[in-house]
């Protein structure tokens, strides 16, 4: 009796588990069914409030894909977490690849933690699209071919606002005094600016590395006001940017302040009277392009308020892994390394297409500076900010203010 109770139980069991397949069918092919994306981003610390843009970008992204059909027939899942420092993101990362099932990675903003995402990408061959990080090494010594990356290098801003300052005889001549923020996209963005002062006639009089965590920029104001420079330059990153415009004018100091990082969420926040000079962006919402129109609008309906540049950057982004991923008819990471090397040209809401680069695997885009407008003058609390032309100028290759193959470390 026990041999066939046992024997009863054994065919039960397996009978159960051919119902739990069969019987519902829907609950465990429409997991399948799915393409997950895993989606890492900072959504707390001195990038949180970037990182909550972001995620509004691709979200929206997601829902009009899936919307309209989804890719090959399928609905993009979108897991997104929170990467909150780079030994974190790294193991974030690596758990949706190997428990989640991700089919690519995509997202971050901080450098430091892009940097260890990209290691986890390469160790595992699987794609990350790097969306939001701007350091130069990322794309440099670090490169690797499982990464490619949206957003505008440090050398794309430094040489947006750059130019601005030649125009303007702020350069030549000129003694310059900087703020850098403590960390692998600081240092990297200092080097840069560095380099085009030198190259353009600027004197770098002082620099002073400042932690992420600082709030009280006295210290280093007093030692702005001691130097006495013509040109005060941030090299700040994140919500810092803000708490120094902010304790800047309330200074009063009579040097013109310019800076070659600054996200717009960070300038809203500083408000209307406080920022003032030239500053570099890769996108703004007021840009006259019909496509980038319609963006704003949809995400104006429902947020109730306009998308900032990172929200921007993760929507197109979703958009390129989309077109990638439908033109190919694969998820394989191989086969959609080669589409994106191919320079396939995409539509990224701006007045040119931009491809990526197949040797460094970095966007070719327009970039902009961006200048304020007078105090008053805003229709509304996002809109004081004057955008000016895209560069490179018309009839300039995309590539003219990007590192070149010579200056550019990169060799996968």
């Amino acid at each position: 009796m026990t041999h066939i109770d046992r024997r009863t139980a054994l065919k039960a069991g397996v009978a159960l588990a051919g119902t739990s397949v069969l019987g519902f069918p829907n609950v465990v092919s429409g997991q399948a069914d799915k393409i997950r994306i895993g989606h890492l981003t900072p959504l707390t610390g001195f990038l949180g409030a970037l990182g909550a843009y972001a995620q509004l970008g691709i979200r929206l992204a997601q829902e009009e894909i899936n919307a309209a059909g989804g890719v090959m027939g399928r609905q993009l899942d979108i897991l997104s977490e929170d990467s909150v420092n780079p030994a974190t993101a790294s193991t974030k990362a690596q758990r949706m690849l190997e428990q989640d099932g991700v089919a690519v990675l995509m997202g971050e903003i901080n450098s430091a933690s892009a940097l260890t995402i990209m290691q986890v990408a390469e160790r595992n061959k699987k794609l990350f699209m790097q969306i939001g990080a701007r350091s130069d090494a990322l794309r440099g010594k670090n490169c690797n071919k499982y990464t490619f990356h949206v957003d505008i290098p440090n050398t794309v801003m430094v040489n947006a606002v750059g130019q601005a300052l030649v125009r303007d005889k702020m350069m030549k001549d000129k003694k310059f005094f900087t703020l850098t923020a403590d960390y692998v996209f600081g240092h990297d963005l200092a080097r840069a600016a560095k380099s085009f002062l030198d190259a353009h006639g600027g004197k770098l009089i002082g620099d002073e590395l400042v932690a992420t965590d600082v709030t009280d920029f006295s210290p280093y104001l007093l030692k702005v006001r001691q130097a006495q420079p013509d040109v005060v330059c941030s090299n700040l990153a994140g919500n810092q940017v803000t708490t120094l415009i902010k304790q800047y004018a309330e200074f009063g100091l009579p040097y013109p302040i310019v800076g070659f990082n600054l996200n717009t969420a960070d300038a809203w926040a500083a408000g209307d009277g406080n920022l003032s000079g030239t500053w570099p962006t890769v996108w703004y919402h007021t840009l006259d392009v019909p496509a980038s129109k319609t963006f704003v609008a949809n995400f104006m309906k429902k947020y109730n308020k306009p998308p900032e540049n990172h929200a921007w950057i993760e929507y197109i982004s979703l958009k390129l892994m989309a077109q990638a991923m439908g033109e190919t008819k694969s998820t394989d990471t191989d086969r959609l390394i080669a589409y994106f090397e191919k320079e396939t040209e995409f539509d990224i809401l701006k007045g040119r297409k931009g491809h990526f680069r197949a040797w460094d695997h970095q966007l070719m885009q327009e970039a902009y500076p961006f200048t304020v407008k007078p105090k008053g003058q805003a229709k509304d609390k996002w809109d004081f900010i004057a955008l000016g032309a895209a560069l490179p100028g018309a009839g300039q290759p995309l590539e003219s203010l990007a590192s070149t193959r010579e200056q550019n470390p990169c060799a996968m």
